[in-house]
């Protein structure tokens, strides 16, 4: 019975999507009615990886070049103010116990997660954690670093990294530490200073993002929930699908906000100084639902997790419903599309790329197995006028999924150099692109 349950489930079984890609885009997308099957949508790129001279094709008046390749699933890139660039090498951390961490020990749970090991695996995501930051230098401006140097070692699942005065913060999966760090050294030894813990265990969703604020007094790290709806039990939830604030002197945190399945990618609107996040929604009822989000984050706002999304539209799966919450459920600002799996985000300047992406956001559309037909694997631009989204999302980079829709690469992090170039973290193709101007 598992064997045939899991050849169903790998086979895609389940609903096709009944709106165009464009319609699930925007600050008010069209949304359908939810569409549960017994076996979920499933329909995955086979990880294949980059031939040795292939790449990601660049849009109109931009060029790639590979910064670096043979990394170990790079999933993160921060530039320090010399212009280095870190990469966090990492994937999921093993449960306690041993194993891979999962959603829950029940029966059902556990058939539905050694599927879904075995999809995650297909899709490039099933290899150990290297949990190491890695630096990468470009002396020459060449787009081609000539230093790939281990930069830290002996880390836990490492994602988000920011620089505060002489201090590099690390977002492990189960804490936020932190080390000292004097520009332009080339690796760390000293071992990481706790500053808080955060919540772990299971780690259905693992990654944890850092940012700081203007003058550095406050880190926002981002925790995505334990499962996809809340079926592991909401005290498997406490302190999770939030944005935290974080003392950077005392360590001492509070929720900024919540009801965020699993934000990511962080960055402050250079015009208006507003938190914005990029936002993984819930999975399972439907390809063309629930889009995946930008939104501008306000301190204390509820985003509708588990109950609802959209605002107050109501997902019957999750019992018991909570009628209160869904009342105050804030609708995002801007859908990406449905199960485009949006990670890394970061706001453009003007001067290191052309006009057209001189104000808005890069973001880095990992792709998701829940879509038929698939979505995400690319790049985008998000235009900004007056503080908000002003247009439909523009390709910056794509290529990834090969003519069979097998994934050469897959985008992650995203960031820009200190030339104002974007720098893109490639898990699956084990390499960290850069995308500037052509010439």
């Amino acid at each position: 019975m598992v064997a045939v349950g899991a050849t169903l489930f790998l086979a895609g079984c389940g609903d096709s999507a009944k709106l165009a890609p464009e319609l699930t885009v925007g600050p008010r997308p069209q949304l359908t009615e939810p569409h549960k099957t017994l076996i979920p949508t499933v329909n995955v790129a086979p990880a294949i990886g980059w031939t040795d001279a292939a790449m990601p094709i660049p849009a109109e008046g931009l060029k790639v070049t590979a910064l670096a390749r043979g990394l170990d699933h790079p999933r993160w890139v921060y530039t320090l103010p010399n212009g280095d660039i870190l990469v966090a090498e990492s994937n999921k951390p093993p449960k306690p116990g041993g194993g891979a961490s999962d959603g829950g020990d029940g029966l059902v749970a556990k058939m539905r997660n050694w599927v879904m090991g075995k999809v995650m695996g297909r899709a490039g995501a099933g290899v150990p954690s290297a949990n190491r930051i890695t630096l990468l230098r470009d002396a020459d401006g060449d787009g081609v670093a000539e230093v790939k140097q281990v930069f830290m070692t002996n880390l836990m699942s490492p994602y988000g990294m920011v620089l505060v005065g002489n201090e590099l913060f690390i977002a492990n999966a189960d804490a936020l530490v932190k080390v000292p760090y004097t520009e332009g050294q080339t690796s760390i030894s000293a071992n990481p200073t706790l500053v808080t813990p955060l919540p772990a265990g299971i780690n259905h969703h693992w990654t944890k993002n850092v940012i700081a604020n203007a003058d550095g007094s406050k880190l926002y790290v981002t925790v995505g929930s334990n499962s996809n709806i809340g079926e592991n039990g909401l005290e498997a939830e406490e302190g999770r699908a939030a944005i935290w604030e974080v003392d950077t002197r005392t360590g001492e945190k509070r929720m900024f906000a919540s009801g965020l399945r699993n934000p990511n990618g962080m960055g402050w609107d250079p015009d208006t100084q507003v938190l914005w996040t990029v936002v993984n929604e819930r999975d399972e009822i439907g390809s063309d639902l629930v889009p995946d989000y930008l939104t501008s984050v306000k301190d204390g706002a509820f985003y509708g997790w588990p109950w609802s999304y959209y605002g107050g539209i109501v997902d019957a799966r999750v019992t018991p419903q909570n009628p209160a919450m869904t009342a105050k459920a804030i609708a995002p600002d801007y859908a990406l599309g449905a199960h485009v799996a949006p990670l890394g985000m970061t706001f453009s300047r003007p001067g290191g790329m052309p006009e057209q992406f001189a104000s808005g956001v890069f973001i880095g559309e990992h792709g998701s197995w829940n879509r038929k037909p698939k979505s995400g694997y690319k790049v985008v631009f998000v235009p900004f006028i007056g503080g908000k989204p002003s247009g439909p999302p523009v390709d910056v980079l794509t290529g990834f999924l090969s003519a069979d829709e097998k994934a050469q690469g897959r985008p992650v992090g995203v960031a820009l150099d200190k030339g104002g170039a974007l720098i893109v973290a490639d898990d699956v193709g084990n390499a960290v692109w850069r995308v500037s101007k052509a010439k």
